[in-house]
């Protein structure tokens, strides 16, 4: 069943007079529990495209509709508790508090939700404890390496367990072996807990931990297709 679904899809942005187009008629499917990866160069529409599908950003023409529904169907108050409880987000930057421990930094999410206090520190230690992080739960963010701020970013996603992660470039600041180490915590969280997980990135090798790949050019599909030779979690150092 498609949770998301994109048909036509343009974005142009207007600047004094200057129209630049970002994303040109782009067309696309994601099923409930898919991995899917987006791909590009650099100015190719990649980030654009994730704040459409993140309701971040509005499409200029064409269409989007998240579980049935498009952007005009939601009230702005809908449109807030689902980016907050159906859907979550890993950036690059991480985005954390940084003299704020590791667990405070995972129940902020839930301080916009509908769940009662009571729940929070079970839920974001549940959350924590998924990306192997509770030896460092009381730790500060400042404290952590990049690697574990990331771990932390991806628990603060997954807290209000959402419908979607939207991961883009998620691991962009990190060393080779702290960006294996986040792909292989997001293939988990696809393969083992069911997320759907659409994943921003120019990277081949980190591309190939997801199922299907997407790849964008000057803000078109220039190709839609599975896999080959997909990345087994198993076979990463835990």
């Amino acid at each position: 069943m498609a949770l998301l679904e994109v048909k036509d899809l343009e974005k142009t942005y207007f600047n004094e007079g200057v129209s630049t187009p970002a994303i040109r008629g782009v067309s696309f499917e994601v099923n409930k529990g898919e991995f899917v990866a987006v791909m590009g160069p650099s100015g190719s529409g990649k980030s654009t495209l994730l704040h459409i599908l993140g309701f971040l950003d509005g499409a200029t023409r064409g269409e989007y509709r998240f579980d049935g529904k498009t952007m005009d169907d939601y009230s702005q108050e809908e449109i807030a508790r689902i980016r907050n409880e159906k859907m979550g987000f890993i950036f690059q930057t991480f985005n954390l508090l940084p003299r704020t421990s590791v667990l405070e930094n995972v129940k902020l999410p839930l301080l916009y939700s509908g769940v009662a206090e009571s729940l929070w520190d079970g839920m974001a230690k549940k959350a924590i404890d998924a990306v192997g992080l509770s030896r460092r739960l009381e730790h500060e963010s400042s404290q952590l390496s990049g690697g574990e701020k990331q771990r932390v970013a991806i628990a603060r996603a997954l807290v209000n367990d959402p419908q979607v992660i939207f991961a883009d470039e998620p691991t962009g600041n990190l060393d080779s072996k702290s960006g294996q180490l986040v792909m292989e915590i997001l293939q988990r969280l696809n393969e083992e807990s069911g997320h759907t997980i659409i994943l921003i990135t120019h990277e081949t090798y980190t591309a190939e931990h997801a199922e299907r790949v997407i790849h964008l050019y000057d803000g078109l599909v220039k190709s839609d297709g599975r896999v080959n030779h997909r990345l087994k979690a198993k076979e990463f150092t835990k």
